[in-house]
């Protein structure tokens, strides 16, 4: 997915992040391996969410492959947008273990999240078998948060706003530290002249979907959290009903 995509990352395939050698565990430190992180994910998903299909994954390598960040994305026949499962995990102590479960807008692959990132823990000892406690239970409550997003986006197409609401929303984005000064005219340009027809529309959805575009290049470490506060304050901003 090219969110995930920054400019010191690489994109990888699963072969890439399998072969990044694991680094040895020590008396303080268990390390977490990318390719089982990534296909636990997909095995668990794939039983707990029967009316999903694996479609694809994408994948990014950074600091010599020490961090990495992916994206599983399951469809489902009932709606134009999918499930996602982001994740990352570093073999160099920077990050801890997270997984952030959200919807793929995919005509253009950009990423709606909501709720909170479940931080999976630090590389200690024990971080194996509770990894795969947390991640069970995430991956459990994805339905309810993929269904919350739905409803989210559907009131987000039906808020009409003025370039002028536009422009202030984008400087609370701005003021709040969601987006950068040099990501305002990316999602300025996305505003003015969508790159999808999808989001021609004079609306919140289509204005959502101008920032997430922006924050493509937003840096890996911090990308899971700003989606989501960007999520929380168009919620907040535009009053949106939760059903959940």
């Amino acid at each position: 997915m090219t969110l995930l995509m920054h400019r010191s990352q690489d994109a990888a395939t699963l072969d890439d992040i399998c072969s990044i050698p694991l680094p040895k565990a020590t008396r303080t430190y268990q390390p977490v391996s990318h390719g089982h992180l990534s296909s636990m994910l997909i095995e668990m998903a794939e039983n707990l969410l029967p009316n999903f299909s694996h479609t694809q994954s994408r994948f990014g390598l950074a600091a010599e492959g020490n961090k990495m960040f992916g994206v599983h994305t399951f469809t489902s026949a009932n709606t134009s947008m999918g499930l996602s499962i982001g994740f990352r995990n570093s073999y160099d102590r920077s990050m801890s273990v997270g997984i952030a479960v959200g919807a793929s807008v995919l005509v253009c692959e950009n990423l709606a999240l909501c709720g909170d990132i479940t931080i999976l823990r630090k590389h200690t000892r024990n971080v194996i078998r509770d990894m795969e406690s947390s991640a069970l239970a995430a991956i459990y409550r994805s339905q309810q948060a993929y269904d919350q997003i739905l409803g989210d986006a559907e009131a987000m197409r039906i808020e009409e706003i003025s370039d002028d609401q536009a422009y202030r929303m984008l400087g609370l984005v701005y003021g709040r530290d969601i987006i950068t000064p040099r990501q305002i005219p990316v999602a300025q340009q996305e505003w003015r002249q969508p790159s999808h027809a999808e989001f021609e529309p004079r609306t919140a959805w289509s204005l959502y979907n101008a920032i997430t575009e922006a924050l493509k290049s937003a840096p890996p470490q911090s990308i899971m959290e700003r989606h989501l506060s960007l999520h929380t304050l168009f919620i907040e901003q535009y009053r949106i009903t939760r059903v959940f």
